[in-house]
């Protein structure tokens, strides 16, 4: 049994070549070989957000406070909101983050394949942001 106290491990900020604004991250899970499971609590800031972005084998988001949103390519721009779950199938390009206006937490589930939990692509435009 390994127990990880809370304050022992450091938050770290979003880089700016995946996400837009003020992001902060806060690891939860970084389960050890050959588990594969990560997750971490990310805290977005108003007008935040990751860029595009795809898992390999999917990712699970649980939003535990404030209110955001989330979009898959080609679809519309959701609203999440605390005690919502979302999945992302593995290779669906998508984004999340907070809206303008208010700032969201979730956490983030995901698990490594060939040591790889995500693959950044291109920032979210201001136009696909504001839909």
């Amino acid at each position: 049994m390994e127990i990880k106290r809370v304050g022992s491990r450091p938050s770290t900020k979003g880089r700016s070549d995946w996400f837009t604004g003020t992001v902060r991250i806060d690891p939860l899970i970084e389960a050890p070989e050959p588990a594969l499971v990560q997750a971490a609590s990310v805290t977005f800031e108003p007008g935040a957000r990751t860029a595009w972005h795809t898992h390999p084998l999917g990712q699970t988001l649980i939003v535990t406070a404030g209110f955001g949103w989330a979009q898959h390519w080609g679809g519309p721009v959701e609203e999440i909101r605390p005690g919502d779950v979302v999945w992302f199938a593995p290779g669906e390009k998508h984004w999340h983050g907070a809206t303008s206006a208010t700032a969201v937490t979730h956490i983030a589930i995901q698990e490594r394949l060939n040591g790889k939990v995500v693959d950044w692509m291109e920032q979210v435009t201001e136009e696909q942001y504001r839909k």
